[in-house]
């Protein structure tokens, strides 16, 4: 077993020491190769609009037998297609085919998918600059395009 250096002129080979393993840090290297910024299609923003292609029905994971309401979402920045979730009882009502919506991450976990949706990391928050909570309440109704 290799023992770490000591001594007066130490201090170059600690430090080349700790570079070198600090690469088995899996947040260490998600930092410093920018893989966030490379493989998120919002690109780093918050939110993002874009235009719904179609509606779609996600079977949620076990024990949970429900189908989640979703819309694919083609994003106006990049062109990228994402499947964003219709949070809401009756949500996928209020949304239509070639709608403009604005999309954010779920808040799961490490950017990661939210409770028994697999694969689906962005909700919809507006419709037609619309707040989808609001359409939902029933405080304001759906403006005509």
């Amino acid at each position: 077993m290799s023992k770490k250096s000591s001594g007066l002129g130490a201090a170059k080979k600690l430090a080349k020491r700790r570079a070198t393993f600090r690469w088995n840090d899996k947040w260490f290297v998600k930092r410093v190769t920018h893989y966030k910024e490379r493989s998120d299609p919002l690109e780093g923003a918050s939110q993002a609009s874009g235009i719904v292609l179609e509606k779609t029905q996600i079977e949620a994971k076990q024990p949970n037998s429900a189908m989640r309401k979703c819309v694919r979402v083609q994003l106006i920045k990049n062109g990228k297609q994402v499947t964003a979730f219709a949070p809401g009882d009756g949500a996928i009502k209020m949304i239509d085919e070639h709608d403009e919506v604005v999309i954010e991450q779920i808040g799961g976990k490490m950017g990661k998918t939210k409770g028994d949706l697999s694969g689906i990391r962005w909700q919809v928050i507006k419709v037609n600059s619309q707040s989808l909570d609001a359409l939902l309440k029933g405080k304001i109704e759906k403006a005509r395009k």
